[in-house]
């Protein structure tokens, strides 16, 4: 079974290959992608008791074509988003092996997601983001995991693969809190550093997660798409 982080990754890196193979031959970096988040992870009391967002709701707040000037945006099937959670590889690690595929315990209500890539055809970069929408006591728990997981997790396996390198990232001041780290897997053979970043938003959550495919020790979750989605959602 592949996750689908993996399937999605395989068809961005084939579209990927196929429009820079021209480029990729030189030495030009290109424009380089945002550098994670340098604020410390926290949270900040919600303005207003959240309400539970319905799949419709989640649409209309989602990131489209339009929302970031030069970004190409591509909607995430429901294969690439499957329901289940797989059993990971120690426990500890499996909040992180819920969220590679945008699934999470206790189950959100309702999950879009979104695929980006741009704005510089030159760079390798290609960032994946779902909304999900929870109860707000589900939110928090999975927010706790997430963190919790990133101080006691440093390898795992998950599917059939194995991922390494665990570690926390600053997480952004963005939402009402938030939690960022990296895990290092393999796209096609290559070793492949994955950036991520979840943040809380009432009862509904945004998760992000970055690889450049071209230079991959180059990578992070852009602050720009981070906050444009945010900025976004919050106006539902």
């Amino acid at each position: 079974m592949k996750s689908s982080v993996s399937r999605a990754l395989v068809a961005a890196s084939v579209t990927v290959a196929l429009g820079l193979t021209a480029a990729c031959g030189s030495d030009d970096d290109g424009k380089k992608p945002s550098e994670p988040a340098k604020s410390a992870q926290g949270s900040k009391p919600s303005a207003k008791k959240p309400v539970v967002l319905s799949a419709g709701d989640l649409e209309k707040a989602v990131l489209a074509k339009g929302d970031l000037k030069g970004y190409k945006v591509e909607k995430l099937s429901a294969a690439d988003m499957p329901a289940e959670t797989v059993d990971a590889d120690p426990v500890a690690c499996q909040p992180l092996a819920n969220m590679f595929m945008f699934a999470s315990d206790p189950a959100s209500k309702a999950r879009v997601g979104r695929t980006l890539s741009g704005p510089d055809e030159l760079d390798g970069t290609i960032t994946t983001l779902a909304l999900l929408a929870h109860e707000q006591d589900g939110a928090e728990k999975v927010m706790d995991g997430l963190r919790t997981a990133t101080r006691k997790c440093k390898a795992y396996e998950h599917v059939g693969s194995k991922y390494r390198d665990v570690a926390a990232l600053p997480a952004p001041k963005s939402g009402d809190e938030a939690v960022s780290y990296k895990v290092v897997g393999f796209i096609e053979g290559q070793k492949t550093p994955m950036s991520f970043t979840v943040v809380r938003s009432g009862s509904t959550l945004a998760a992000f997660y970055s690889i450049n495919l071209l230079k991959p020790k180059e990578f992070g979750v852009s602050e720009k798409i981070v906050d444009a989605q945010i900025a976004k959602l919050e106006k539902l």
